[in-house]
């Protein structure tokens, strides 16, 4: 099946920054206490080889746009757990024919693991949701899987998308090359740029291999095409 071991790849100690970096979350607060979701599959499993990785991390300001004052968001949302820019939507393993799923397992994260993650991924639905549907499918444990995803995420130097969202003549290609100028390794063909139906940046998708390098996304994770024009929300 492809799964990891508990010891965490070699591979991924390259990913590791020189320096501390400055993660997307503005005074976020880790919350005390966590009830652990109960998670039902809504699909049926699909166990398949892993031939790869995406790291999708969601720009907060256009999620929230439209679910400001819903409780099931507040954390995210509110402002009163911290202001949030591009957070982890999910680490997701790859197959070539179609994404693993619902794989079985009996393990649930436990309150501290998902407390510890809630400022990289402020809901703890979102993180119980994505050990169960993704996670289960490429480790043994949870703190594997959360582990793995917090050492993509500190690997990696965030543009200030706040202030390219000024930009003249915005683009897909604009919102990638600024990835890649942060980011030496990285190539403009490992960065997914999913635009919403009104042109406004919803999520990046970031292309790993399985020894959790970059490498080229598909098409369906690539998004839009360089030269279409894109908007970026600030939250005001």
């Amino acid at each position: 099946m492809g799964r990891l071991s508990p010891t965490i790849p070699l591979a991924l100690a390259a990913l590791l920054p020189a320096t501390p970096l400055a993660a997307q979350h503005y005074q976020c607060s880790i919350p005390r206490s966590v009830q652990v979701p109960q998670i039902r599959p809504d699909a049926r499993p699909r166990v398949l080889p892993v031939s790869g990785y995406t790291l999708a991390l969601s720009w907060s300001p256009e999620f929230c746009k439209p679910r400001k004052g819903q409780p099931r968001h507040a954390r995210q949302c509110d402002g009163r757990a911290g202001m949030f820019g591009l957070v982890v939507h999910g680490l997701w393993p790859d197959s070539a024919r179609s994404w693993p799923q619902w794989c079985p397992t009996r393990r649930q994260p436990q309150p501290r693991e998902l407390a510890a993650n809630m400022c990289l991924s402020p809901s703890a639905a979102l993180l119980a949701r994505q050990w169960a549907k993704h996670g289960a499918c490429m480790a043994r444990k949870p703190a594997t899987y959360f582990k793995v995803m917090r050492i993509l995420w500190e690997g990696l130097r965030i543009p200030d998308y706040d202030r390219i969202s000024r930009e003249d003549r915005l683009t897909a290609g604009t919102i990638r090359t600024r990835f890649v100028d942060a980011n030496p390794g990285w190539s403009r063909e490992a960065v997914g740029v999913k635009l919403n139906a009104r042109g406004w940046l919803q999520e990046l998708r970031l292309c790993y291999d399985r020894r959790f390098m970059p490498t080229a996304c598909d098409r369906t994770r690539h998004g839009a095409r360089d030269s279409v024009p894109a908007k970026i929300w600030r939250g005001l």
